[in-house]
């Protein structure tokens, strides 16, 4: 059963249509993840939550005894109370994300991977969008001539060939000599 040319437009409508909406959906999925980075970015973790507060209270419960031990042993050398050293705990609700430039670092990183995977979605979008659009307008292709020149577009790969050390080595060496001679 073949498709009327008909059906294949309408197809190709759809095809376009969704492939808009999904590549809108991509950026606001971009949106989302980079709210919840920021959400991670700013967390700020309480002492006494329950994930925490039995192991603060039993590191405080040794933190005490060893202040007592301190305050035995200063009374022992007759140091006063009033310039005895002491002890206690401290809990730093954050961690590296306390620091502003270790936010902005990780806020950058975040960016760029999310616009990476954002770019990537949407040439997956569009690439799939492609292979329809092709599959609808081929089915409707009758002459042997049109079918090769469908298949006559060359791919990335064919475009772009894999890079190999010995080319960056000899590309290397040319930029070398070039900024040589234009010293000179």
């Amino acid at each position: 059963m073949t498709m009327s040319k008909s059906e294949r437009d309408d197809l190709a409508k759809v095809a376009k249509l969704r492939a808009r909406v999904a590549k809108s959906k991509v950026a606001s999925r971009e949106a989302e993840l980079l709210a919840e980075t920021e959400e991670l970015l700013a967390a700020s973790y309480k002492f006494d939550d329950e994930a925490w507060a039995d192991v603060t209270r039993v590191a405080q419960a040794h933190v005490d005894q060893a202040a007592k031990e301190v305050a035995e042993r200063c009374r022992e050398l007759g140091i006063p109370d009033r310039f005895a050293p002491s002890l206690s705990i401290a809990w730093y609700g954050r961690g590296e994300n306390a620091l502003a430039s270790r936010r902005a670092e990780l806020r950058k990183v975040a960016q760029t991977r999310i616009a990476a995977a954002g770019k990537q979605a949407k040439l997956a979008i569009d690439a799939r969008e492609a292979e329809v659009l092709t599959e609808l307008i081929a089915g409707g292709l009758e002459s042997s001539e049109a079918k090769t020149f469908l298949e006559s577009i060359p791919t990335p790969e064919q475009l772009m060939p894999s890079v190999t050390i010995a080319e960056l080595e000899a590309d290397r060496v040319t930029q070398m000599r070039t900024t040589t001679r234009s010293r000179y």
